[in-house]
């Protein structure tokens, strides 16, 4: 059987609401979905949120676990891609450094196939020198990025940060992961 479990993670940007659009629509086009949760994203969107999208448990922590498997290393196993949206600046750091504090980052670092993030912050944020530098690195590593777009931010402010719309970054899960006929 084809590996088609999509992996999508969440972090902590305002942006996160727009993940649950996202984790709708891939289930309703037949894609299993688990998705993890940062400590960040669940003060923005409840896990029930996903949990009821995605017909799963999220998983949130590295230290609830059903059983003795390491979960970050069995879902790593299992899924056919990993998708972060939103990216914020600190996922882009702590994955680009291999920082692995979380069950998300964690779950990343395990993870040996393709990788879709989708970044959002403030645009002075993304147009910082770090953050650059972090996201140009992920790009050499074969991490894909989409987005981020041009637009008003949730703090008002104009430029090149916002996160890609649900329907850009469906399309290039679609891209990489094929629907069941």
């Amino acid at each position: 059987m084809e590996k088609r479990l999509i992996v999508l993670g969440v972090t902590g940007g305002i942006a996160a609401y727009k993940s649950a659009e996202l984790c709708s629509r891939l289930v309703q086009a037949g894609y299993p979905v688990q998705v993890v949760m940062t400590a960040n994203a669940r003060q923005l969107v409840a896990p029930r949120t996903f949990a009821t999208l995605s017909h799963l448990p999220v998983i949130d922590s590295l230290w609830e676990v059903p059983d003795w498997r390491p979960e970050h290393v069995a879902l790593a196993a299992r899924a056919a891609l990993l998708v972060v949206a939103p990216a914020t600046a600190n996922f882009l750091g702590k994955y680009a450094n291999g920082i692995a504090d979380d069950a998300l980052t964690t779950l990343a670092i395990a993870f040996d196939g393709p990788v879709i993030l989708a970044p959002a912050m403030n645009p002075v944020m993304w147009r910082h020198p770090a953050v650059r530098h972090n996201a140009e690195l992920l790009r050499s590593r074969g991490v894909e990025l989409v987005g981020p777009e041009e637009g008003h931010v949730a703090c008002g402010e104009p430029g090149v940060g916002r996160m890609s719309s649900p329907e850009q970054i469906f399309a290039a899960i679609a891209a990489r992961v094929p629907r069941e006929s």
